[in-house]
């Protein structure tokens, strides 16, 4: 069946190739033109073809001249998006579905609709400069978006869908997104400060390159921001910096590079927000509360920016909640490349990171009537059932009866993570043999990522309110003693059956040897690799242990609060210790008709090795973990056409995927065990003429639940999240001094979650851009992002509401319009 329907799609594709090419030119004896005479016909690369690609590819080449799916983004195509966050430049990448409303981090990342049921990019690997961020793209409260920013010193970003990303590059099989930096090739420095008109955000971006002497290059860079963040907190949410420097010395026949990144960044995190719901699942409307807008509002409060607790020792501790996403990541590499012979190079490219940090956001577990949630939680501390008094804890009407204006309540989860340690390290060490018409490459990849984290979380009541959400207190209505402390009624998650409190320190090793290599046969060119993986996984994990009359603060006495306490339970940890090893393989052929057009072909299977989310249910008494659960295979084959002529360039790629999964989601408390299957299309064009250009992708994906071993009757359902169709589209104009336009983004509708009952709306998010270069080296900017303020539901905890009535539901919304203006000066 699966190769029945790549024929299908390679039926289509070859009707669009002889419809769309022209007879290909022709060398002397009638043959087409060798692939290595790609230089273009044309003085106007809009797609961008003859860029060389690096990513996820054992032999630099042109897109022209790869089998494979690929997209480059340069600085202008970044700056054009409009983007807030990092996440938000993704979404300019065909076959990428980035739900980026989590802030500058948390994104959920899909590829050619392979799911992402828990969060995070579980088949997609983020890489700066060719190597990984983490190992893992999807570790609970620490997905490798956190710990990646983009900035001045970004060169370009290179996206690699499917193909050779599953043989070069570990836990990758759906793709490779690299951050490639400035080097200093170029002389020269920009210096740009940005401020928001109507948010309050300050950045500064500065970045430097030269040349030492004939030889050696410099470049450093980085920024430093300030601000509540584009939602109104009530505190400074985004606050921190980055500074990125490397050294390059070149020799005859090679190079060594030296370089270092120092991320210390505080990002306000996201989750789920309170929204109102009425119509039907078929027919939802999405609206705000009073006092709560969804596309400004945040449950981030000046009136909640500290929590007191216990931390993974179960020792008494004050949380700083503006911590919010916090990445400290220390890095040192080395990249280096020699012709140790003619025809015989050696590559080596090695990074130490140091990672540490924290994941701390409220959590609404529960939206309700305040009366009702005040109740159970009375009931709760004292065994009574009755009806309870509630007290504003703190703000401007501490200790006066509640009287919100919706009469609403968020039973609230702190999620309160500590990254101990995230540190890890990669060395990537390749030979590559040039055999005249063929290179043959092999290599070894050894890696190593601690997963070092506790996860202390306690619970809350706060008043639904976008400005300065106030904590509530519940009162005994007979002796009129508070029974909670400022809004904390329990040390745990008692509404989640305290689930949560927990503790690993798990040590992963990767060792991998791969090969591959390449032939190019005049316009043919084939290629194939193979990888073999092997994770050992040691260590320990800890969960809750529930203690009766625990004396959290250590004031001699037991509050009502304190009558039951979670503690991690360290004294009786559970071993990690299995060894799974497993191969992937790719194959693909490219054809180059002539200079400005070629097709290609590929099949792969690569293995993605789950890290974390199998700690808890899934690992066994003994350490041992089942290799099925362990690795996830995913299965795709691609077929491709790639075309330019003057002005106009079109990447078209057809694909079918399949893959199993298991995992943990930790909101739901759900695990995973299914296969997935998607089909789709993949559409890239770019156009320009005079003073018009234009980029545009579109994504169609058809992509099923095939099988549930949890839950059969989600088969045969769409993905929950998973649109039909995705697109961008940036159009813009270019006078002397002036470049303006539009960045279009839009999806069709989705599904909340697997059972396929409450849609997501289709939207379509318009960003604006007027770029005015008054003198030379000067650009004056002024960007936003969701100019017309449309509400874009990507998440939602429910699946289902009740048609008549009103339904409030735990979701989050794009956010509103935000308009931001930049100096530039480049020199």
């Amino acid at each position: 069946m699966r190769l029945r329907y790549a024929l299908t799609v390679g039926s289509a594709l070859s009707a669009m190739v002889t419809a769309t090419i022209a007879t290909p030119a022709l060398a002397q004896d009638g043959e087409p033109v060798p692939a290595d005479a790609a230089a273009s016909s044309s003085n106007d690369d809009s797609l961008g073809f003859d860029e060389i690609i690096v990513t996820a590819s054992a032999r630099p080449a042109n897109k022209l001249q790869t089998s494979i799916s690929v997209s480059a983004l340069d600085s202008e195509a970044v700056a054009d998006a409009a983007p807030r966050t990092t996440a938000e430049i993704f979404r300019q990448i065909p076959g990428i579905r980035s739900e980026s409303t989590g802030g500058d981090g948390n994104a959920n990342i899909a590829v050619r609709g392979l799911p992402v049921a828990s969060g995070g990019a579980k088949f997609l690997q983020l890489q700066e400069d060719g190597m990984p961020v983490l190992q893992f793209g999807d570790i609970a409260f620490g997905n490798a978006d956190i710990f990646l920013r983009a900035d001045q010193t970004v060169a370009s970003i290179q996206a690699v869908r499917g193909g050779s990303a599953s043989t070069l590059a570990s836990n990758s099989p759906g793709g490779v997104i690299n951050f490639i930096s400035k080097d200093g090739s170029q002389d020269g420095g920009t210096v740009m400060a940005t401020v928001g008109l109507d948010y309050e955000e300050y950045r500064l971006d500065f970045n430097y390159g030269a040349s030492l002497g004939e030889n050696t290059r410099f470049n450093v860079g980085g920024f430093w921001r300030e601000g509540e963040g584009p939602r109104d907190a009530g505190y400074n949410g985004n606050s921190g910096y980055q500074i990125k420097a490397n050294l390059t010395q070149e020799f005859d026949g090679g190079y060594v590079k030296l370089y270092a990144k120092h991320l210390n960044d505080h990002a306000i995190g996201y989750l789920p927000m309170p929204m109102l719901v009425t119509g039907s699942n078929s027919d939802p409307k999405y609206r705000s509360f009073t006092n709560f807008d969804i596309l400004s509002d945040t449950p981030h409060s000046a009136n909640f920016t500290s929590a007191s607790g216990l931390d993974g020792n179960n020792r008494y501790r004050t949380t700083d909640i503006k911590d919010g996403m916090h990445p400290n990541v220390t890095s040192l590499g080395l990249e280096a490349q020699f012709e140790v012979a003619d025809g015989l190079t050696i590559e080596e490219r090695f990074r130490w990171s140091d990672v540490k940090g924290r994941f701390v956001s409220p959590f609404p577990s529960e939206i309700g009537g305040a009366a009702a949630i005040g109740n159970s939680v009375g009931e709760l501390l004292t065994g009574v059932a009755g009806n309870y008094n509630l007290v504003y804890a703190n703000g401007d009407n501490a200790g006066q009866p509640f009287n919100n204006a919706n009469g609403l309540l968020m039973r609230t989860h702190l999620f309160n993570t500590e990254i101990n340690d995230f540190g890890n390290y990669t060395n990537d060490i390749k030979v590559s043999k040039d055999l005249g018409s063929a290179t043959f490459t092999a290599g070894f990849y050894k890696a190593r990522q601690k997963i070092d984290m506790d996860w202390t979380w306690d619970s809350f009541l706060l008043e639904v309110d976008g400005h300065n959400a106030a904590l509530v207190d519940v009162v005994d209505p007979v002796t009129g003693a508070v029974l909670t402390n400022d809004g904390l009624y329990a040390y745990g998650v008692p509404f989640w059956g305290n689930c949560c409190q927990r503790s690993y320190d798990v040590t992963y090793d990767i060792d991998a040897p791969y090969a591959a290599v390449n032939a190019e046969l005049d316009a043919l060119t084939l290629d194939a690799s193979i990888r073999y993986d092997n994770v050992s996984a040691k260590g320990t994990y800890a969960g809750t242990l529930q203690a009766a009359n625990f004396d959290v603060n250590g004031d001699g006495t037991i509050s009502p609060v304190e009558r039951s306490v979670s503690l991690i339970d360290n004294a009786n940890t559970s071993p990690v210790d299995y060894d799974v090893s497993y191969w992937s393989w790719s194959a693909g052929a490219n054809y180059q008709f002539n200079p400005d057009a070629a097709v290609f072909a590929r099949v792969s299977r690569g293995g993605r090795a789950n890290a974390d989310r199998l700690l808890f249910g899934v690992v066994q008494p003994d350490g041992s973990v089942r290799k099925q659960d362990a690795i996830d295979f995913v299965d795709q084959y691609e077929l491709g056409v790639k075309y330019r002529a003057g002005g106009f360039g079109l990447f078209v790629t057809g694909f079918y995927a399949k893959t199993q999964e298991q995992n943990f989601e930790a909101t739901s408390q759900r695990f995973f065990d299914r296969t997935y299957k998607a089909k789709g299309i993949e559409l890239e064009a770019a156009y320009r003429s005079g003073i018009f250009d234009l980029r545009a992708g579109a994504t169609w994906t058809d992509a099923e639940i095939a099988k549930d071993n949890i839950t059969p009757a989600n088969e045969g359902n769409t993905p929950r999240r998973q649109a039909e169709f995705v697109y961008q589209v940036t159009p813009a104009l270019e006078f002397d001094i002036v470049r303006t336009g539009l960045n279009i983004v839009g999806t069709t509708k989705a599904y909340a979650q697997d059972s396929n009952e409450l849609v997501f709306p289709a939207y379509t998010q318009v960003n604006a851009f007027v770029n005015v270069r008054p003198m030379e080296g000067l650009e004056l900017s002024v960007n936003a992002n969701n100019l017309f303020n449309t509400v874009g539901i990507t998440e939602s905890e429910e699946g289902s509401i009740v048609a008549g009535v009103d339904n409030y539901v735990r979701a989050r919304s794009i956010n509103g319009r935000t308009i931001s203006a930049s100096v530039r000066f480049d020199f």
